[in-house]
């Protein structure tokens, strides 16, 4: 769900102590009301809320999501694929990538590749004709997730 188009500022000098609170009580549910939140923080519902719209206006608060178990949706397997584009193939790989509803995140990145995609998938046999579609664009390296040690998380929030 988009909040603001407005592009974000430095918040850093602008968070202050309840700001984190409210931020890290977010990351852990988005669904909390603002009632649970104001009970969180130790104000009223009516401040959570002028407090959540400056955060929003301001950019720090782009969004807030869902957090979904691809096992329960039948996503056994999470691939990780480096993508390096052939010369000339750039802007056709990443499109591809975009269209690719198997690809779940994708990065553009510095080094030896351009992409890093992560793919869900429902067994082993999806993955050769996913990567089939990118074969005459770009070379790929492909790594199967195991497990995750470290979640998506907050990066440190800045001390008032």
């Amino acid at each position: 769900m988009a909040i603001s188009t407005k592009k974000p500022r430095n918040q850093n000098a602008d968070l202050d102590d309840v700001d984190r609170a409210l931020i890290e009580a977010l990351a852990e549910n988005a669904r909390l009301s603002l009632a649970d939140l104001a009970r969180v923080v130790g104000l009223s519902a009516p401040s959570v809320g002028e407090r959540l719209r400056r955060l929003e206006d301001g950019g720090l608060v782009k969004g807030y999501t869902v957090d979904l178990d691809h096992r329960a949706l039948g996503f056994t397997l999470t691939a990780i694929v480096r993508v390096r584009p052939l010369p000339g193939q750039l802007h056709l790989v990443e499109k591809l990538l975009i269209e690719s509803p198997e690809v779940i995140e994708c990065d553009k990145v510095t080094g030896d590749d351009c992409y890093i995609a992560r793919y869900a998938l429902r067994s082993i046999d999806e993955l050769d004709p996913i990567l089939d579609k990118i074969a005459q664009r770009a070379q790929t390296s492909t790594s199967i997730v195991k497990s995750t040690p470290v979640k998506r998380r907050l990066p440190p929030l800045p001390a008032a």
